[in-house]
């Protein structure tokens, strides 16, 4: 039987004028929640809107200053969403993008944005993707509804969870297990997985496994540095690991991973690995074999044929 998981979702995008850099209008069919989604020259614009002017929480997300290659983000809500973005805008300098969470047909009580903003600020925490500027932490227990509230809120969520990524936002969603689960050893907490490999002729050697959407490098991966190269795309990156200590000095020439890392690509994870800028799609293979990151990719895609 199929179950509720497996179906696709549509979600709909709307620039409001025209431009992608523009004030973005998001929802997803068949459900109340709207998001609006401004970058600072379009804030006013934002603000604006009848639909923000609206019980709600709203979320502003940028660079960490404190953290080269991080996220920081401040959760909030109010009886009237447009004001109090302004206000929590108007105190924070970090943010890049401005997010606002309102129903179409204005059905949220402010106990229900409470307990939203509770939740999301739970659930980021948790997740340990982004940097919150958030003070404290409400206590989910202290914004009490009743039982069926509470399961409409949840089912809400369920939705934030499957639109924010989709609108830049990755902040609720959970770390692949192949780095939170560390008391096992790699092998036992990768087991089923395809493993794919960096077996470079310095001596060099990674190991990675892929995991929804994620590429892992996992700890006991070695990487090269010091050899010239110009990082013109991952040089920040692979600073942040070092200074962060999950890349320490292991050999002259190279450095070792100490705890898995999640890169968003391979291409990441291989230049890295590498210290220069490289194609991630080539240079990982399938552990044991000659079968490139991409050979294998275009084999799954084959072997599950097309669907219906």
């Amino acid at each position: 039987m199929t179950t509720d998981e497996t179906f696709g979702r549509t979600i709909q995008l709307f620039l409001v004028d025209g431009k992608p850099t523009g004030l973005r209008k998001a929802t997803i069919h068949g459900w109340t929640g709207l998001l609006f989604v401004s970058g600072a020259s379009s804030f006013g614009d934002l603000t604006a809107r009848d639909e923000v002017d609206r019980t709600g929480v709203y979320i502003l997300s940028g660079p960490d200053p404190e953290r080269a290659g991080g996220t920081r983000v401040y959760i909030g809500s109010g009886n009237s969403v447009s004001e109090r973005i302004k206000q929590s805008g108007l105190k924070r300098d970090f943010w890049e993008t401005a997010i606002t969470v309102t129903t179409s047909d204005d059905d949220l009580s402010k106990g229900h944005a409470e307990y939203l903003e509770a939740r999301l600020i739970e659930l980021a925490v948790r997740a340990g993707r982004v940097a919150l500027d958030n003070g404290t932490q409400p206590d989910t227990g202290r914004r009490r509804l009743p039982e069926a509230d509470v399961a409409n809120m949840e089912q809400f969520l369920a939705n934030l969870r499957i639109i924010l990524p989709v609108i830049g936002l990755d902040m609720l969603k959970p770390q692949p297990r192949a780095v939170t689960q560390t008391a096992k050893s790699p092998d036992e907490r990768t087991r089923g997985d395809v493993q794919f490999e960096i077996r470079h002729k310095s001596g060099v050697r990674a190991t990675a496994v892929e995991e929804e959407g994620e590429f892992i490098v996992l700890e006991g991966s070695e990487a090269l540095t010091g050899t010239g190269y110009v990082q013109l795309s991952y040089g920040a990156l692979k600073d942040k690991l070092i200074s962060d200590g999950v890349l320490v000095p292991h050999q002259q020439d190279r450095l070792r991973f100490v705890k898995p890392w999640s890169f968003s690509s391979p291409s990441a994870a291989a230049a890295v690995v590498l210290d220069r800028n490289s194609n991630g799609r080539l240079e990982w293979k399938v552990a044991g074999s000659k079968q490139t990151y991409h050979e294998w990719q275009q084999a799954q895609a084959e072997s599950q044929g097309p669907t219906e």
